[in-house]
């Protein structure tokens, strides 16, 4: 089980200055913006980057269930557990100083806005099997967030993707306590709420299970390219 902690805020948070320099002008960046040594997604290949029911957004939304939580840097930890060969808790000196990738991709919220072209940097989730070594039989993992226990699931196909990261940076900046700092998940080929902000631990498991949103009848898998907004409760 993940530990209680009581923290406070030190985060940075986005001025007004830096929100603006958010804004998208023009066409959206390509995948031919990235850097040469990033991994670039390959949705953002695709002739048409935005999924059905979306529409392009120029700036970054803020969206979450609870509002930014208080994070204290030096008190933030991330514990990875379940069915692993041992447990881990990884200060955010540790968590910096394991091998980084830079990731190229597009975001898209189910609340039907799709944000093209965005840069992300951290460790690269295939990181964590040199860290730790998952049981044959898992299936999925289950992501925690510092936010009033809020969690999502993820096939753990989709985990270990070679674009799914744990991200510290966006565009070259690191990521404001508004969209998630200092450190959230980020899995471009799915909605974007699969990218669980203020990340603090992951769960290995056998089997799947409902994280937040789902329990809210949101979709199980959540694949924007086959609006799989909502479960069959809802319809």
């Amino acid at each position: 089980m993940l530990p209680k902690r009581t923290i406070k805020r030190v985060v940075p948070g986005m001025d007004r200055e830096q929100e603006e320099a958010k804004y998208q002008e023009g066409d959206p960046p390509g995948p031919d913006t990235a850097p040469p040594e990033a991994i670039v997604s390959p949705d953002t290949l695709r002739e048409n980057r935005i999924p059905p029911g979306q529409t392009r957004t120029r700036k970054w939304p803020i969206l979450d269930a609870f509002g930014p939580p208080e994070i204290d840097l030096d008190e933030w930890r991330l514990n990875i557990f379940g069915l692993v060969d041992k447990d881990v808790e990884l200060t955010l000196e540790a968590f910096q100083g394991l091998p980084r990738v830079q990731v190229f991709g597009d975001m898209h919220c189910v609340t039907r806005w799709s944000r093209l072209g965005n840069l992300w940097e951290g460790v690269a989730t295939r990181e964590l099997k040199k860290l730790v070594t998952p049981t044959v039989n898992v299936t999925h993992v289950l992501a925690y967030g510092y936010d009033g226990g809020w969690t999502t699931n993820i096939p753990i196909d989709e985990f270990f993707s070679d674009d799914v990261l744990l991200a510290d940076t966006h565009d070259g900046a690191h990521i404001s306590i508004e969209h998630g700092g200092p450190v959230r998940l980020v899995v471009p080929r799915l909605y974007a709420w699969k990218s669980a902000k203020w990340l603090r631990g992951i769960e290995f498991m056998n089997g799947d299970k409902a994280g937040f949103w789902e329990r809210g009848g949101y979709h199980m898998q959540g694949n924007p390219w086959r609006e799989e907004r909502f479960g069959s409760r809802w319809w």
